[in-house]
């Protein structure tokens, strides 16, 4: 397929991007006009663009069979009112544009589109598991995720197929969660955040790249998908297993909630609290996980990480 992929100058979308060019799809990357590509493949086309603004890049844009929007500002900062307008309109205009130029192309053919989201749609959910039939919660990212996938659903209007991609923590070897986690453990520094008993919802990211390649086969599933691997963990069990992997004893019996509340305020719930989230629409249509458990998923990852912290 042709595949116009927005926000994608990430570590995932940099590694979609190589996934999708190795399937044999055609791969067109939009990216800010100030922005640097970085390394991509040589058949991956670049297209500059604001995607929070109309311009030419919208008409690229319509002549894809499949567009994947990862467009956001980062939420990883504290959640000042400025940084909360900034997380919100960065996802929705830029989805309203997206929509707008899909709305405009593939006369004639079925387009499809998959809108990142998140599982914080679910609010925090404490110990129960949460699969796509759950409703939304009322916390900020769930109020986001709620507009956010309200926006990309209007693709529905011009006949598009729309997926509705609510991420966990995606665990990769460039950049995410994991890359901050494997030094900190590495320094007898992994320890447990708060409680430890929240639960934390996360995917390999060779698993992501296997999920779309699916989905693009399976053209009867649309709507939301929870891409989670089915073995949420705690925190305390994350720590416990990662220390264990790395054979290393953290200095410290934890960090404590009231600290991570007094650096980072509100967004500390997102350490904080967690959902239990499991990818009820993946396993009922069959799709096989190659990392289904953090265990395995973390020995991978450490692995390919031995020479630069070891």
């Amino acid at each position: 397929m042709k595949i116009f992929l927005a926000g994608g100058t990430g570590f995932l979308g940099k590694y979609l991007c190589k996934a999708m060019v190795q399937h044999g799809h055609e791969v067109t990357l939009l990216v800010r006009p100030a922005a640097s590509a970085g390394q991509v493949e040589g058949s991956i086309r670049i297209v500059r663009g604001d995607p929070s603004a109309r311009g030419d890049w919208q008409e690229h844009c319509a002549g894809h069979e499949a567009v994947i929007n990862l467009v956001g500002a980062s939420i990883f900062r504290p959640w000042t009112a400025f940084a909360r307008k900034v997380i919100f309109e960065s996802r929705i205009r830029s989805t309203e544009n997206i929509v707008e130029a899909m709305k405009h192309g593939r006369q004639g053919g079925k387009a499809h589109l998959f809108n990142a989201s998140g599982v914080g749609y679910y609010g925090y959910c404490k110990d129960a598991m949460v699969d796509e039939d759950k409703p939304p919660g009322s916390t900020f990212l769930a109020h986001l995720a709620q507009s956010w996938e309200a926006t990309a659903l209007r693709a529905e209007e011009a006949g598009a197929r729309v997926i509705l991609c609510r991420f966990g923590i995606v665990l990769g070897r460039e950049g995410g969660a994991f890359q901050r986690m494997l030094p900190l453990a590495k320094l007898h520094l992994g320890a447990p955040w708060g409680s430890g008993e929240q639960w934390f919802s996360w995917i390999h990211e060779r698993d992501v790249a296997g999920i779309f390649s699916f989905l693009l086969d399976h053209e009867q599933i649309n709507g939301p998908v929870n891409f989670t691997s089915p073995g949420p963990v705690t925190n305390r069990a994350m720590i416990g297993i990662l220390n264990k992997t790395l054979n290393k004893k953290p200095f410290i019996p934890g960090i404590p909630g009231w600290a991570l509340r007094c650096i980072l305020g509100d967004f500390s719930n997102v350490f904080l609290e967690g959902q239990r989230a499991v990818p009820g629409v993946l396993k009922k249509h069959g799709f096989v996980f190659q990392f289904p458990t953090f265990t395995q998923a973390a020995a991978d990852l450490i692995r390919s990480n031995q020479g630069r912290y070891f």
